[in-house]
């Protein structure tokens, strides 16, 4: 696959570090050329999604908290590919790059007074400091430093944010907050489900099971456990069900994968189909569900079968099957 993929990869690479920085600072940004065109070219594409916070437009170009993250990853993962095919010398050179837009990202992005990061950089640099869900998709990525990631963790978490179904796209309590917004207060499932693996690699566990219970406890409210793609944005405490958002896609490809990835991230299970291993990492599961069974992990052409089972405030894992070469390390 690497060898049919490899100048795919390579054009990827090259676009992000010659196309996708219009100003010249290192961040990949974008820029509609037509104002016909769309004004945010993110996940959160709506015309309104990225503001300041006097509820005003972010001006373009735009760097997007969380893409700064997809490019550490990319060139991180890039790098490993470019190892195991024996070219030692582009894989370093990918890591430095890696590394060094971790700490040019720390710089421009924190807001020292939110203890928060932007959404974004906007023109000339400056940070649109509107409080959203983005920057916990930057910790799914790894980029954010571990001295600011308890404080994005605790944000992440706030009541203005967290609204006890899962976590807001926008702050309650930001000007331009509105519930039933597409992407200025509303929930999405899969933004959750990236800002729990995310919460989980800095080791949060409790703050990772508390919006994996909150978005599982919203699905047994939709027809047949099926998360739309977004809902509304109203607390918890205001409705004591999610507010369906009134044109949401339902089926919906994201949605539909928050689950299962939010219960990969939970569980730990990380695998390592080269290397013929299945790592389990400080796997967690909340007060309420005592054991769950996984049935046919593939790790290359092995297949396992796991048992989890919650034990006071520990989660044991057991083999039930194995079939195929594959070794399971569990780290707690």
């Amino acid at each position: 696959i690497w060898q049919r993929l490899h100048g795919n990869v390579d054009a990827a690479l090259g676009w992000i570090d010659r196309d996708a920085n219009h100003d010249g600072d290192g961040f990949t940004d974008y820029q509609s050329k037509s104002d016909k065109g769309m004004a945010n070219h993110g996940w959160k594409d709506s015309g309104n999604s990225i503001r300041n916070r006097d509820g005003s437009l972010a001006v373009p170009p735009i760097a997007l908290v969380e893409v700064q993250g997809y490019v550490y990853r990319a060139k991180l993962d890039a790098a490993w590919l470019f190892r195991q095919d024996g070219d030692e010398e582009r894989a370093h050179r990918l890591e430095i790059d890696a590394n060094n837009l971790r700490r040019r990202f720390k710089r421009a992005y924190w807001m020292p007074r939110e203890r928060y990061l932007a959404v974004a950089l906007q023109r000339n640099g400056r940070q649109a400091q509107s409080i959203t869900s983005n920057p916990g998709q930057a910790l799914w990525s790894g980029i954010v430093d571990l001295d600011y990631a308890a404080a994005v963790a605790r944000r992440l978490l706030d009541k203005a944010l967290f609204n006890g179904w899962g976590i807001r796209t926008l702050a309650a309590n930001e000007v331009a907050y509105n519930p039933i917004d597409y992407q200025v207060g509303s929930v999405w499932p899969h933004d959750n489900a990236m800002i729990v693996a995310g919460l989980k690699r800095y080791g949060f566990e409790r703050e990772a099971l508390q919006v994996f219970s909150a978005i599982f406890e919203a699905a047994t409210h939709f027809r047949d456990f099926r998360l739309p793609e977004v809902f509304a944005g109203f607390s918890r405490d205001e409705y004591n069900v999610p507010v369906r958002y009134p044109v949401a896609c339902n089926p919906q490809a994201w949605a539909a994968g928050a689950i299962p990835f939010l219960l990969q991230s939970i569980l730990g299970i990380i695998p390592d189909a080269p290397g013929r291993q299945l790592h389990i990492r400080r796997p967690c599961l909340p007060s309420w569900l005592g054991s769950v069974v996984i049935h046919g992990i593939r790790v290359g052409d092995a297949r396992l079968d796991l048992r989890y089972e919650r034990s006071g405030d520990t989660t044991l894992v057991a083999l039930l099957d194995r079939k195929g070469d594959v070794t399971v390390r569990i780290h707690y």
